[in-house]
C-alpha cells in the first residue's frame, strides 16, 4: 500500500531552457492565432451581417402565408416555389420536418432571408456553401444573401429536431 505525500515545500523551481522556449513559441503562436481571428473577420468579411428579432411563432407563420401566396410561381412535391422580388423580404419557415417554401432567386441580386422555427431549434445548413446558422422559435433572423452562382443549393437542418430529422431538407435555386 502506497502512501500519498505532498509536494517538496518548494515545488515551483525555475524553468529549464527547453521549457522557456516551448512556452514563448506556444505564447507567441497563441497570440497570432487571436490577433488572425479579428484580421480575418475584419478583412476578409467572413462574418455574415445579420439581425433578429423577437416574434410570435403565429405572426411568423402568417407572414411567411403571406409571403407564399404573393409571390409563388409552382409546386414541388407539394412544396410551393416562390420568386420574390430582388432586394426584397424573403420568408423561410423551418417546421418538423421542412423547409418552407422553396425559393428561386435571381443571380447577384440581394435579399434579406427571414427565418424562424414553428416548432423546435433546427439549424440552417445551406449546402454546398457552408452557411451555417441556428433557428429558433421566437426568433426571426434576417440574414443578407446575394447568390454568386446559379445552380440547385440545398437546406439541411444540421441540429437534431426529432425522429424525421434525417428527412428534413429544403432547396434554393438560383437563376440568372
Amino acid at each position: 500500500m502506497s502512501t500519498l505525500t505532498p509536494p517538496e515545500r518548494v515545488w515551483w523551481k525555475p524553468l529549464g531552457k527547453e521549457e522557456k522556449i516551448w512556452l514563448t513559441v506556444s505564447i507567441i503562436w497563441a497570440l497570432v492565432l487571436f490577433s488572425m481571428m479579428i484580421v480575418w473577420s475584419a478583412a476578409a468579411k467572413q462574418d455574415t451581417p445579420t439581425e433578429t428579432y423577437k416574434i410570435s411563432t403565429t405572426e411568423f407563420q402568417q407572414l411567411t402565408n403571406t409571403f407564399v401566396q404573393k409571390y409563388q410561381v409552382g409546386q414541388v412535391n407539394g412544396v410551393p416555389v416562390v420568386r420574390p422580388p430582388a432586394g426584397g423580404d424573403v420568408y423561410l419557415l423551418a417546421r418538423q420536418f421542412q423547409w418552407y417554401p422553396i425559393l428561386e432567386l435571381k443571380k447577384g441580386q440581394t435579399y434579406r432571408i427571414h427565418l424562424s422555427s414553428a416548432d423546435v431549434q433546427h439549424g440552417f445548413s445551406l449546402q454546398p456553401m457552408n452557411m451555417n446558422f441556428q433557428v429558433l422559435p421566437d426568433y426571426d433572423y434576417v440574414i443578407r444573401l446575394t447568390p454568386a452562382q446559379t445552380g440547385e443549393f440545398y437546406i439541411v437542418c444540421n441540429e437534431f429536431c426529432g425522429l424525421g430529422h434525417h428527412l428534413m431538407s429544403g432547396k434554393i435555386i438560383v437563376k440568372e
